[in-house]
């Protein structure tokens, strides 16, 4: 992970933004529960009414409670209660207005009195044999108006010697104070009918404006949500490319010894299957592993606050999860390593097929290589199916988990309404809120199953970007004094041995090439005459004595410097994608074009450049696969001659060049080289 705190720490500003986003992000998700329990609780059930105690809209509609109401509702006060109560009112015209100039209201006078009224309502269904009545239950609208609400209990109240506040302790007692708050509303409700108010007006309003802000809260969350999309993108976009870019550099500063560490093919993968995974980490993890722990916390502290009586059921629901995706990850984990291997190996044998298609075809050997191939493809398919099969079982786990959530919390939840200590709106909100909190344990699993993954990709790329180079630059380099001509190489007591190898593949080797002079290296197959070539441009270096160019070691020269100085054309001729004219000017893409069509003539090339459609301009495809192999050596040769170096190395650079083409290149070349330095295996 070390890998990755220090590719993000450029874009620190940008992660910073989407801890912000994503804060208010579930700040307006975690709010949006809340708000539809307010319209249900407060817009549905109490038709829009807030206050608990009756008050004042405007100056010029006051809310107000009849001397019926008044009565009914002092009836279940103490003397004391009723008369701070009546206090906050003043008496005009047969009703009761609230004053005008008082600051604070006594709701818990009016919400008691109301759950008395209701505890005593119950009784006298009761004892009537449950007919009867008025239906207020769960605080809800009652089923009649004020006017029969009066003439069933004022006659009975009026009979009913002293106070009923009584009936307050014991409901008090039973009920929630959210549960009194909705009796006091319900009450409310009737008691602005009964004075001749629009209470459908009120209830409008009221659900109007709360919908509205709870589509404002969710246009906030979508834009929030939007907002860390674009930052955790353009993190992971700017990640990705920069791990790129630095394991593509890395490789190529590396020498021959540290290039036969990797495969060409696992080096693709590091730097595009590897990447990619890290990169999609990066991304997740702004996304996820930074939003479930908010998620989930706070929708813990909001479900605690609506019904803690409810709370075993999440505790139950996470235990289990977190039992269940830590099997997950236990079986499918291991597999992840084994997963970026598979995919070498199957790298590695497509390259293998496709660079060799004309020999596999020649020697008729095609069912044995797609027997290869499928054998690799095979075991990467049963592995990513293993896999995917496991975390399959996540989705149908989750969902079945859930599922049973929802249920335990309407079972649970439907006795504690039927018992008044639960308001229906509350416990939707609790259910959303149990869903917010299983999905951010679930997010959080699933980040743990992708970090493995790509620690395993960052492990692989940091062997890349951690492989110690055996030929570095010296610290204080120096330079070549300027000739013209070519330039004295001699070998002082060389011998070279390859890493690991038991002997030298060279030993004691001594000799001078001059400028003007070719010098030639003849001897069998592997008898070290590339080796010896190779160690001249720092490919490799000695294991012991020197090689020195005008007096000065290689070794205290810059690699660009001395490879400056060489105009190499290797045993194979390698060719780029691009045009003859960007192959033959690849050392210099400034190279005057007098320079670029010298080369061509002396690499006796003329002959099929001007046939191409183009002629230096035409297209050369990726590999010189256009081009035969003779033509691709003879535009290698022209791409050195074109740079214009004091030193030319040949590396077995005419094997492929008919007898006449042979000798016609080599008498231009003693023109052309004349004065240079020339080694020619």
């Amino acid at each position: 992970m070390k890998l990755i705190f220090k590719y993000i720490r450029p874009f620190a500003a940008l992660v910073l933004c989407s801890i912000v986003f994503l804060f208010a992000q579930a700040y307006c998700d975690l709010n949006l529960p809340n708000i539809m329990s307010d319209i249900v609780n407060v817009g549905i059930q109490s038709g829009g009414i807030t206050e608990q105690t009756p008050k004042v809209i405007t100056e010029q509609t006051p809310k107000v409670i009849t001397e019926q109401g008044m009565e009914l509702v002092s009836k279940f006060m103490s003397q004391q209660d009723e008369e701070r109560f009546k206090a906050q009112y003043q008496l005009s015209d047969g009703v009761y207005h609230l004053r005008e100039d008082l600051e604070q209201t006594e709701d818990a006078l009016f919400a008691n009195a109301c759950a008395a009224i209701v505890s005593y309502m119950g009784e006298l269904r009761e004892n009537a044999g449950g007919q009867g009545a008025v239906q207020t239950e769960n605080g809800s609208e009652t089923q009649i108006n004020a006017q029969t609400l009066y003439e069933i209990l004022l006659p009975v109240l009026r009979n009913t010697p002293g106070k009923l506040d009584s009936y307050a302790g014991e409901e008090g007692d039973a009920q929630s104070e959210a549960v009194q708050s909705q009796y006091a509303r319900a009450f409310i409700r009737l008691f602005y009918q009964d004075a001749g108010l629009d209470t459908v007006a009120i209830q409008r309003s009221y659900i109007f404006a709360t919908g509205a802000k709870m589509l404002g809260y969710a246009l906030l969350a979508g834009a929030a949500a939007v907002a860390v999309g674009f930052c955790a993108s353009r993190v992971g976009a700017g990640l990705s490319r920069n791990l790129r870019h630095d394991i593509f550099a890395k490789v190529e500063s590396f020498s021959n010894a540290e290039f036969n560490k990797f495969s060409t093919a696992s080096l693709i993968t590091r730097t595009t299957n590897d990447v990619t995974q890290v990169q999609m980490l990066t991304i997740m993890g702004l996304r996820l592993m930074l939003y479930a722990p908010i998620m989930g916390i706070g929708g813990v502290v909001m479900a605690l606050r609506k019904s803690p009586s409810l709370s075993w059921i999440i505790g139950l629901a996470v235990l289990t999860l977190v039992l269940f995706v830590g099997m997950m990850f236990r079986v499918a984990v291991p597999k992840f390593n084994i997963l970026q291997k598979l995919i070498d190996r199957l790298n590695l044998v497509s390259r293998e097929n496709l660079n060799g298609m004309m020999v596999i075809r020649a020697f008729g050997n095609q069912k044995h290589e797609e027997a290869r191939f499928d054998k690799a493809n095979q075991d990467l398919t049963y592995t990513q199916r293993f896999v995917q099969r496991t975390l399959s079982l996540m989705l149908p786990f989750m969902s079945l988990l859930m599922n049973l959530v929802t249920v335990a919390i309407i079972w649970v939840g439907a006795d504690a309404i039927s018992r008044s200590a639960l308001q229906i709106g509350d416990m939707m909100a609790f259910m959303q809120y149990a869903m917010h909190i299983i999905m951010s344990f679930l997010m959080i699993s699933v980040m743990f199953i992708m970090v493995p993954r790509a620690a395993v990709s960052a492990t692989r790329i940091n062997e890349v970007l951690d492989t110690r180079n055996q030929i570095l630059d010296p610290a204080q380099p120096r330079e070549l004094p300027a000739v013209k001509g070519g330039r004295t190489i001699v070998f002082d007591h060389v011998s070279f041995r390859y890493d690991h190898a038991e002997d030298d593949v060279l030993t004691d080797i001594c000799f001078t090439a001059k400028p003007g002079q070719t010098t030639a290296f003849i001897g069998s197959t592997g008898s070290g005459k590339s080796t010896v070539i190779n160690l001249i441009p720092r490919f490799y270096d000695v294991t012991s004595g020197s090689i020195r160019i005008d007096g000065v070691d290689i070794r205290d020269i810059a690699q660009k410097a001395l490879r400056d100085e060489i105009g190499y054309i290797p045993q194979k001729g390698v060719l780029f994608g691009g045009t003859v004219r960007s192959n033959v000017s690849f050392a210099d893409e400034n190279t005057e074009e007098e320079t670029i069509q010298q080369a061509i003539d002396i690499a006796q090339a003329r002959e099929f450049v001007d046939k191409l459609e183009g002629g230096v301009d035409a297209p050369i495809a990726q590999g010189g696969d256009n081009v035969s192999g003779g033509q691709k050596q003879r535009l290698s040769i022209a791409r050195a001659l074109a740079k214009k170096a004091p030193i030319y190395i040949f590396d077995d650079s005419f094997s492929a060049l008919d007898f006449k083409t042979d000798a016609a290149l080599r008498r231009a070349l003693a023109k052309s080289t004349d004065g240079a330095t020339v080694l020619i295996v």
